[in-house]
């Protein structure tokens, strides 16, 4: 069944592995994959070069919508960055900023963007991914938790604001899944502390996602199979936080 049939829908992250579609992703080589890909099996794809962390791509990707399709229907906000799992008395200022940049503003200024799309239209959709880790506080390092927990305090309040325009925004809360956020990651600075504290926790994961788990999640709530669900965070782990 095509639950997403005319819809126009931006995708950021979208060469990490998650109607019409404007693929955004930082990695070219990745978005290129993924275009010979949607095009194989007979889908209508536009990909753009996009830095969630630069204000002047994130308006760019949101425009090429309105030139091309002639309007937006869903903005899945999927891209994002580790932190190395540092603890705030070992992050420091560069980390903490590109943390913040790519999971936290760049959503919000893709956000800001679409609505006034979605108000035009008179309805829209938002599937912020969030994380665990915006639930939890042990799962990751003081930046990429506290990111995560502020797009879920965005996601909330944006579906309660904007409610009663026909609008809706929500959050999946992924456990870990097999995406290349890894690469993010650079495991040297992983200390003591953390082995204690963080790592010791991973080993309660039942198992690690796929990344069209996710893409299940984000399609059931982009669908009007999801039409009275709004302001709400999924949780998608596999169980690894019902411990």
């Amino acid at each position: 069944m095509k639950k997403l049939e005319n819809k126009v829908a931006i995708i950021t992250g979208a060469g990490a592995g998650m109607g019409k579609v404007i693929a955004a992703d930082i990695n070219q080589d990745r978005l290129n994959t993924l275009d010979a890909e949607v095009k194989k099996l007979g889908g209508i794809i536009t990909t753009i070069k996009a830095d969630m962390a630069n204000e002047v791509d994130v308006g760019a990707m949101i425009n090429i919508a309105k030139t091309t399709y002639g309007t937006l229907h869903i903005l899945v906000n999927n891209a994002g960055v580790m932190d190395n799992f540092q603890p705030v008395g070992e992050v420091d200022n560069e980390t903490w900023d590109h943390v913040m940049k790519v999971n936290v503003d760049g959503p919000f200024k893709a956000m800001r963007r679409a609505i006034k799309i979605f108000m035009e239209n008179g309805n829209g959709n938002i599937i912020n991914i969030a994380s665990i880790g915006g639930l939890k506080g042990g799962v990751a390092g003081a930046a990429y938790t506290t990111s995560k927990h502020a797009l879920i305090g965005l996601t909330k309040n944006t579906g309660h604001v904007y409610a009663k325009t026909g609008i809706r925004c929500n959050a999946i809360a992924p456990g870990a899944v097999a995406t290349s956020i890894g690469e993010t990651i650079d495991i040297t600075k992983i200390t003591p502390m953390v082995q204690d504290r963080i790592m010791t926790g991973m080993a309660l994961n039942p198992r690690i996602g796929e990344p069209n788990e996710i893409a299940a999640a984000a399609l059931f709530l982009a669908s009007d199979d999801a039409s009275f669900i709004n302001g709400a965070v999924l949780v998608v782990d596999g169980g690894w936080s019902a411990y």
